[in-house]
């Protein structure tokens, strides 16, 4: 239980600080589909002996270019090109995980497996949150920049093509941070979920970090915590907790509107 805390600790913290941004850019489906597209760079790891968490990280990878090539160089929309890459690519992983005879059970890659991680992979959660944290908090500006406002990120000259790639590669970084406490299936909550309710509770870009952050290690460790007292899958149960505040902020923003509405501030 220890390290089912630590490590739902240290997946939901980088992810709760990249939420926003893919809140605000509009990057939930791609998210969802660098989460599922993992699934053929673990098998290949396995097979070659490499470290699993190389293999998703550079089949992620692949995902957001192979995305970004399709909708630079055909008429197809990117929510499109996500939808045709991702669902491929995780195809392609369920392929190459029948016909190979593995000892890595699937359940544990896509719903996680959170109460058996050994502290190998504590510390190679630790690590990356490190540096997903390092860089996002070096870098926090300029990509709130091209979150808000693209053409005017380019035209103060930020570089906007390796801003953009190197959120993407953040994103491949921490999914694969989570795929021990969360799978690649539920990651995409943890993605999102924080961002999605401090935008509703929040009004201002800085404090939406921080309540994210806030909500993502929370619900994690709640959930793990719950999770013990229902007997319930803790990974399943943190979502649920999201899900639940989710709605919770939802009823708060528009109660508040109306009462913003019924009676306006006096200028």
């Amino acid at each position: 239980m220890q390290k089912a805390f630590l490590i739902a600790a240290l997946a939901a913290l980088p992810m709760g600080l990249l939420s926003p941004f893919l809140v605000l850019k509009g990057w939930s489906l791609m998210g969802d589909a660098i989460s599922h597209a993992v699934l053929p760079g673990i098998v290949l790891a396995y097979v070659v002996g490499l470290p699993l968490a190389a293999g998703a990280f550079a089949a992620g990878m692949v995902c957001a270019l192979a995305t970004g090539y399709l909708k630079e160089n055909s008429r197809v929309k990117e929510d499109t090109v996500m939808g045709v890459v991702f669902s491929g690519m995780f195809g392609l992983g369920i392929v190459l995980y029948i016909a190979i005879q593995t000892e890595i059970h699937l359940d544990h890659i896509l719903f996680g497996d959170i109460l058996g991680v050994a502290w190998r992979d504590v510390a190679e959660s630790a690590a990356i949150a490190l540096v997903a944290l390092a860089t996002a908090g070096v870098f926090r500006r300029d990509l709130m920049a091209m979150v808000f406002d693209e053409q005017h990120a380019r035209a103060i000259g930020l570089p906007v093509r390796l801003l953009h790639y190197g959120l993407l590669a953040l994103i491949s970084l921490t999914i694969v941070g989570a795929l021990k406490a969360v799978g690649i299936i539920l990651a995409i909550a943890l993605l999102i979920s924080p961002g999605a309710i401090a935008y509703l509770i929040t009004r201002s870009f800085e404090r939406m970090l921080v309540v994210s952050m806030a909500i993502a290690v929370g619900s994690s460790v709640l959930g793990v915590y719950a999770s013990f007292f229902i007997d319930s899958a803790p990974a399943p149960t943190i979502v649920l907790l999201m899900s639940l505040q989710f709605v919770a902020a939802f009823a708060w923003s528009q109660w508040q509107a109306r009462r913003t509405t019924r009676y306006p501030t006096p200028t």
